[in-house]
């Protein structure tokens, strides 16, 4: 072997190293793309009125302004919305998590005619405008004298949401067979199979299906808006509207701020929940 020559299977070593750069280098990229345009409402929550409407851009705020933070948190009841965000999105998130898990345990364990069909129904009602529903969807409510209240989000919940229906009928379509029909020779019904074999292992799509359903309801900010008044109304709502001066214009520093304070908790949750979450999401589908 002469100095220059390589050793035996170095080639392909070096094939997998420029592999593995490229993809992180790919990863790198991806990460900026999604982070950078929480860094910039960070930034921009850090900076003056003035700052922000400079041209050209002014990237760094010449002095940090904390202040802003405790501005947009004292400025508007910011707990007292936080809360009512926090019922809201909990009874949703709850609430829809185990009725779509036991709609889905019935399309992946029962049958009947029409299962397919009417499945098929289901994840084609995905493909609707939440706007095509929002007019009918209002009127219903204030017939029933539900409107200022949080008994939609109750009914809401209770109704199932299709894609999580999807995600528990293909994680439920993958348990063993052996498993319900041990448990019907033992004499349990289909109501306990449920509750008490194919729910406990069920924790990585339930893990998911609440940070989604959770994630949902905290950012939603049409249904609040039409449904709910002030006082009643969630944070996504508040920090839209109120941060505004005497002739309605957007104090978008104040704004960039209690963005960043609104999206903490979304935050904090997904952190906490992140291993179910992930689980859940790889192996929907998989038998």
């Amino acid at each position: 072997m002469t100095a220059t020559s390589l050793p035996p299977n170095s080639a392909p070593r070096v094939r997998v190293r420029a592999n593995r750069l490229v993809l992180y280098t790919v990863l790198v990229a991806l990460t900026g793309l999604f982070i950078g345009p929480f860094g910039w409402l960070i930034l921009s929550g850090l900076k003056t009125p003035a700052e922000l409407a400079a041209s050209p851009v002014h990237w760094l705020p010449t002095t940090f302004q904390w202040q802003n933070f405790a501005d947009a948190f004292n400025l508007i009841d910011f707990l007292g919305y936080a809360r009512n965000s926090l019922i809201i999105a909990l009874i949703y998130a709850v609430l829809v998590t185990l009725s779509s898990a036991w709609v889905g345990f019935g399309f992946a364990r029962l049958e009947a005619p029409g299962k397919k069909t009417l499945f098929g129904i289901l994840i084609g009602s995905m493909m609707l405008p939440q706007m095509i529903t929002l007019l009918p969807t209002y009127l219903i409510f204030a017939k029933l004298g539900m409107v200022d209240t949080y008994w939609p989000w109750v009914f809401w919940g209770l109704a199932a949401a299709p894609y999580l229906v999807f995600l528990f009928r293909q994680f439920f379509a993958g348990l063993p067979r052996e498993l319900e029909e041990a448990a019907i020779v033992d004499g349990c019904g289909y109501g306990m199979i449920f509750w008490r074999i194919f729910l406990p292992q069920s924790w990585p799509v339930l893990s998911a299906s609440f940070v989604i359903a959770f994630t949902w309801s905290w950012g939603d900010y049409i249904a609040p808006q039409l449904l709910l008044s002030t006082d009643k109304s969630t944070l996504a709502v508040a920090v839209m509207t109120t941060y505004v001066t005497s002739a309605g214009t957007p104090v978008a520093n104040l704004q960039a701020a209690a963005s960043v304070m609104y999206v903490v908790p979304i935050l904090l949750i997904f952190l906490v929940a992140q291993r179910g979450f992930v689980a859940g999401m790889s192996t929907t589908g998989l038998k």
